[in-house]
């Protein structure tokens, strides 16, 4: 069943729409929340999570066309969540290294004042992403938005550790280049 089909039964209320979502996504979106957390019955559980979201989401959203990045965009949020939680008290050392990777790239938020800038920023990062080759950009959607790890995206890509390490490390100069060139304080 396609992505639009599906959106069509969360559209009609009909429960069928969650387990053809479960069959085509479940696996990926689990996959998605246990690289978060790293513990596989937590990310059941914010895979299940993701489908009562999805339920209570579509309507109003109608995300057709992009069924996928909708429900990751959830699962990460809910993840995310369940992570901060967790490590109130004690911080999460994968989440920290990442954390400190991409803070460098991006502007201190005591300089982004409003709403609207958190929106250009999220432009200005994505036209920068449109810059990247497929191979690159696609790396650094793995690194930083499914946190996939180094030796994950070695394997997906057929790329030798260094040269991940590399380009990730050359990615994020360029971002923190083209951001500074849009005129934002780092």
């Amino acid at each position: 069943m396609n992505d639009k089909e599906i959106v069509e039964l969360f559209l009609k209320r009909d429960e069928t729409a969650l387990k053809y979502t479960k069959e085509k996504f479940g696996s990926r979106l689990k996959s998605l929340a246990n690289n978060i957390l790293q513990d596989p019955d937590t990310a059941e559980e914010c895979e299940n999570d993701t489908y009562f979201e999805a339920w209570n989401q579509i309507p109003p959203h109608e995300p057709r066309d992009y069924l996928f990045a909708f429900l990751a965009r959830l699962i990460r949020h809910i993840s995310l969540d369940v992570c901060r939680l967790r490590s109130r008290k004690k911080r999460n050392a994968f989440l920290t290294e990442l954390t400190e990777e991409i803070e460098q790239c991006i502007p201190d938020p005591k300089n982004t004042e409003t709403e609207i800038d958190g929106i250009l920023l999220g432009e200005a990062i994505s036209q920068f992403l449109r810059t990247l080759s497929k191979e690159r950009r696609n790396v650094f959607l793995r690194r930083y938005f499914y946190f996939d790890s180094i030796t994950s995206i070695c394997n997906c890509f057929s790329l030798s550790e260094s040269k991940v390490k590399t380009m990730l490390f050359r990615c994020r100069k360029e971002l923190r280049e083209y951001l500074m060139k849009e005129g934002y304080k780092l």
